[in-house]
């Protein structure tokens, strides 16, 4: 029961906080040096299929682990989230025609910070939840 706690927790979390930055940093900056790359509107199951399995890998690598040994989840956390995001961004800076630097630095500190603290979050309050 409390592995679903933390999946849940760190899911809302996560996304909460994914859709305020989407729409008042990232949407903006993406529209500034990419518009002709952006869908007239966002796919909703594509993006649920992301957070729903990301949301898992973090909690079953990272949140669950720390969840059983009372670790500390921060530092793996901010490991995949820069992995995560940095991969696609730099494959994006790689290959697609007025990406910018600022999309990825932007995005990418974005993205380790967001997994960090959604991770931490989850798990401070499901082990305050099910304690």
């Amino acid at each position: 029961m409390s592995y679903l706690v933390l999946y849940l927790l760190t899911a809302v979390i996560f996304l909460a906080l994914d859709v305020v930055m989407l729409r008042m940093v990232m949407a903006p900056l993406f529209e500034r040096h990419v518009p002709d790359l952006l869908a007239p509107e966002a796919k909703l199951i594509p993006a649920a299929v992301f957070y729903l399995f990301y949301v898992a890998g973090l909690v079953y690598l990272v949140s669950a682990p720390a969840l059983k040994t009372g670790g500390p989840v921060l530092i793996a956390a901010a490991i995949i989230g820069a992995m995560a995001y940095g991969t696609y961004e730099f494959t994006n800076l790689a290959t697609l025609k007025g990406w910018h630097p600022v999309m990825v630095a932007t995005d990418l500190t974005w993205g380790t910070c967001l997994t960090a603290f959604s991770c931490w979050a989850g798990l401070t309050l499901t082990r305050l939840f099910t304690a």
